[in-house]
């Protein structure tokens, strides 16, 4: 089932408190298993794991007699919004959305319970820009203020010696813009280009004659950073800790399937976005974009600590404690004979 973005936000806040539910409330208030499960997720390929978990019934197989009702959102925060108003239980998101939440109520509010995507994000840019000194005076776009590639976008161009602004302005204007619009405003010469997470890095190769300036996994140590990872509620992780396990079972059974199919990944995932937008990625686009993604359940979580003094670096979050935005205690538990187990939680939370 797919959620209008639009309606996410403050009228998803004022429709839950008019319906008199909640988050605990939807679930089961007692614990023990929830009765539903709401899992957010985008469209985008790094959600790969989340789209050929719903599409092959991974989760509804692992769930068994808890209904999963999964809604798609356009970008991280959006989809923190809805976390937070209590409109879903769970959600895959990039690491900055993840990191926000978890620092502004002080480690209250989500756990990150597994890793789901490396790579995938990249800075496309139209024809006439080859270098970063050719960047000056241009409006470049991110899917969402405060998300992932907003923030990576943010960051690098201030490496770069330019000055950004979280309202607009500067030597580089930052637009925060939905991923498809961004797509139609770079092919008619609107914008000078966009930092995206896959598919749109290669669409907008592939249909707006941009290229890529900066891949996201040149600025990484070994090239390895998250796209996005799997985010619970930290009162929906205490209260309905087998819900959560078989939440886990069904993530893990898909990134193993993206694996050990990957042959079969491009159909199976455009099945599913042809179901939630009405029309299938191009073959030589979801080729393109596979070529540069890894799905794995480890989370990277030494990394979220350069996350974090990015986004505090660029204006779009507090700095903050870090400790405990792991629990990778199921997760581990569900992978003891797999190789490379346990997870490692990098000292920032229980694994």
């Amino acid at each position: 089932m797919r959620a209008p973005i639009a309606a996410i936000g403050a009228a998803l806040a004022a429709t839950l408190l008019l319906s008199g539910c909640s988050g605990a409330a939807s679930a089961g208030s007692a614990t023990g298993p929830a009765e539903e499960l709401r899992l957010g997720y985008f469209d985008n390929l790094t959600h790969a794991p989340a789209l050929v978990g719903l599409e092959q019934g991974f989760f509804a197989d692992a769930l068994g007699e808890t209904t999963l009702n999964a809604l798609a959102f356009g970008a991280g925060p959006a989809a923190i919004e809805a976390l937070s108003a209590g409109a879903i239980d769970a959600a895959y998101v990039g690491p900055s959305p993840a990191v926000n939440t978890f620092v502004q109520s002080a480690g209250q509010s989500a756990v990150i319970v597994a890793g789901a995507t490396i790579g995938g994000a990249a800075l496309v840019v139209r024809d006439g820009i080859d270098s970063p000194a050719d960047l000056a005076g241009t409006t470049l776009a991110s899917p969402q203020l405060g998300n992932t590639q907003d923030v990576a976008l943010r960051s690098w161009l201030a490496d770069e010696g330019y000055e950004t602004s979280t309202t607009g302005g500067g030597d580089v204007t930052v637009a925060p813009t939905d991923n498809a619009r961004a797509l139609t405003l770079l092919q008619s010469g609107q914008i000078d280009g966009a930092w995206l997470p896959e598919p749109w890095v290669s669409r907008l190769v592939l249909e707006a004659d941009a290229h890529v300036l900066v891949e996201e996994a040149d600025l990484w140590p070994n090239g390895e950073f998250p796209t996005t990872v799997l985010l619970v509620g930290a009162d929906f992780n205490r209260d309905h800790p087998e819900t959560v396990r078989a939440l886990l079972e069904g993530h893990t059974a898909s990134i193993a399937w993206l694996n050990e199919h990957p042959t079969e990944a491009a159909a199976v995932i455009n099945k599913k976005l042809a179901a939630d937008t009405g029309k299938p990625l191009a073959d030589a686009v979801i080729e393109r974009a596979l070529g540069g993604l890894h799905f794995t359940n480890d989370p990277l979580a030494d990394t979220f600590p350069v996350s974090l003094q990015k986004a505090v670096a660029s204006g779009t979050a507090k700095n903050g404690d870090l400790n405990g935005l792991f629990d990778l205690t199921q997760l581990n538990g569900i992978l003891a004979a797999a190789p490379g187990a346990p997870i490692s939680a990098a000292g920032l939370g229980t694994e």
